[in-house]
């Protein structure tokens, strides 16, 4: 019989690493935590982007944190999706907002009808059915509505974090929690007999020892990366290699929506949180100098180098990485710390005993790559439907895609049907939204909304998008609802 993990290194002290910590902390108390609090890298992506995805709540609350910690004490702002501009020319730019696209009626979702309504001439923008997306062109902020005769159920947000505060919350958090902190540099990873880990020999001549090591350091994955194994690259999905990021003082009432825009060699971002303004370039050396990017971005930030990709096994023996350790991506999307997030989880719910049994691993390492496989897709999505004529968007639409998102594509461009994925991040609501948006259609209209004739459904979509735009005005602005939220605190 296995004996108990009781003792785990975390190496790494940025979000991602003190994250990890407050989770075990709070999930798996018997446990003793240690964190090696090395700063992250500036490729780091996870412990530095902004951007979330609503799945960030969810990992708040199962921690016990409030809207006032994380939004109001951590310096947090509300967002509610992505306006996309430019990567489909002739095209207006659309929004992938979170949350229900329309209301499902008859035999088939909503976006079949749409579809069939957009064929006919007659569809409305489809963004115009997802309240958040409405919310957010008209910079105002709503939280979900529990009435199910309102038009806001299925309406979702995430956050635009501070993250030098947000790093905080979560080192006060974990710390509070019972996990030590020990200050330190790695001199050596020392390997046991088993191919594992058997220790850390630090700069000044200690060593930190575990039953359990999560690397947490980055893409330098300075633990993980000794025990070897294979890294999948994604570049020929993912061709933007390089990215500039600069930071400015916060608007007075932030906007509730970030902006992706295409340029002539990658795409550039726009987003603010009430602490500051985030903007950045991502692009490809091959088609866009370093210099041209900094002349574009107008700012002096060192250019950071991209490696996306995975490793075939995050999990071997008794090292673990998770966030940029184990899988690297861009920031379109904005999916870096819910990759962190999501594996944090799943390395609880998996925990195996100190013998690690190859089986256990197996399976983690099975699920989280089907997660990351399927990031992958999302964001490579964007690329290969892309339509503009400069050779880099060119060279990116004529990548063959992997075998699941091929798969996707094709099933989507014959009459609009989505596959089910085991470990998906985005719904198919977000598919239709990026698919629909940058006008990849489908070549036929499902025959399973033929019970509800189009008078039908074409009215229903009327009716929705006038009770969404009945709404909207009545909303605050983001500055606003906070500021209601602080007194609701105080109170």
């Amino acid at each position: 019989m296995g004996e108990a993990i009781r003792s785990v290194l975390v190496a790494g002290g940025g979000i991602t690493g003190w994250s990890a910590a407050a989770a075990l902390a709070r999930k798996l108390p018997g446990l003793s935590i240690t964190v090696l609090p090395i700063a992250p890298a500036p490729d780091a992506l996870a412990d530095r982007i902004g951007g979330t995805l609503p799945s960030i709540l969810e990992f708040h609350h199962d921690l016990g944190l409030t809207d006032a910690d994380t939004i109001l004490r951590a310096g947090s702002g509300l967002r509610l999706g992505t306006r996309f501009e430019g990567w489909s020319q002739g095209r207006p730019d659309y929004v992938h907002a979170y949350g229900d696209y329309g209301r499902p009626f008859g035999t088939a979702s909503f976006h079949h009808h749409w579809l069939r309504a957009e064929k006919a001439g007659e569809a409305a923008p489809f963004d115009r059915h997802n309240a958040a997306a409405e919310i957010g062109r008209a910079g105002r902020f709503a939280p979900p509505n529990d009435d199910p005769a309102s038009p806001l159920p299925g309406f979702l947000h995430a956050l635009h974090i501070n993250p030098p505060r947000y790093r905080e919350l979560m080192r006060a958090f974990a710390r509070h929690l019972g996990a030590i902190e020990r200050p330190g540099e790695i001199a050596e990873v020392r390997r046991g007999a088993d191919g594992g880990i058997s220790g850390l020999g630090l700069v000044d001549g200690s060593e930190a020892t575990a039953d359990l090591y999560i690397d947490c350091t980055g893409p330098r994955a300075l633990l993980r990366g000794t025990l070897g194994g294979d890294f999948e690259d994604w570049s020929q999905w993912l061709p933007c290699d390089r990215m500039l990021m600069a930071e400015g003082p916060p608007p007075a009432d932030p906007p509730t929506l970030d902006d992706a825009t295409a340029i002539e060699a990658g795409w550039r971002w726009q987003a603010a949180s009430p602490a500051r303004s985030s903007r950045g370039l991502v692009y490809s050396s091959a088609y866009m100098s370093d210099a041209e990017a900094a002349a574009a971005l107008a700012d002096g930030a060192a250019p950071i180098a991209l490696r996306q990709g995975r490793l075939a096994e995050p999990w071997r023996r008794n090292c673990v990485a998770i966030g940029d350790a184990a899988v690297a991506v861009e920031p379109l999307e904005w999916t870096n710390l819910h990759l962190a997030h999501s594996a944090t989880d799943r390395v609880i719910a998996m925990m195996p005993d100190r013998d690690f049994a190859a089986v256990e691993l197996a399976d983690y390492n099975r699920q989280a790559g089907a997660e990351a496989d399927r990031v992958r897709d999302f964001v490579a999505l964007h690329y290969l439907v892309a339509d503009r004529p400069e050779p880099f968007w060119q060279s990116a639409a004529a990548a063959e895609p992997p075998p699941s998102l091929a798969h996707t594509l094709g099933l989507f461009r014959e009459r609009g049907r989505l596959p089910f994925h085991e470990e998906e991040t985005f719904s198919r609501d977000s598919w239709a939204a990026v698919l629909i948006g940058q006008g990849a259609l489908p070549r036929r209209v499902d025959p399973l909304i033929d019970p509800v004739g189009p008078q039908i459904s074409n009215r229903a979509m009327t009716e929705l998008r006038a009770a969404i735009a009945g709404i909207v005005p009545n909303l605050p602005t983001q500055a606003d609802y906070l500021r209601r939220l602080a007194r609701q605190t105080a109170q």
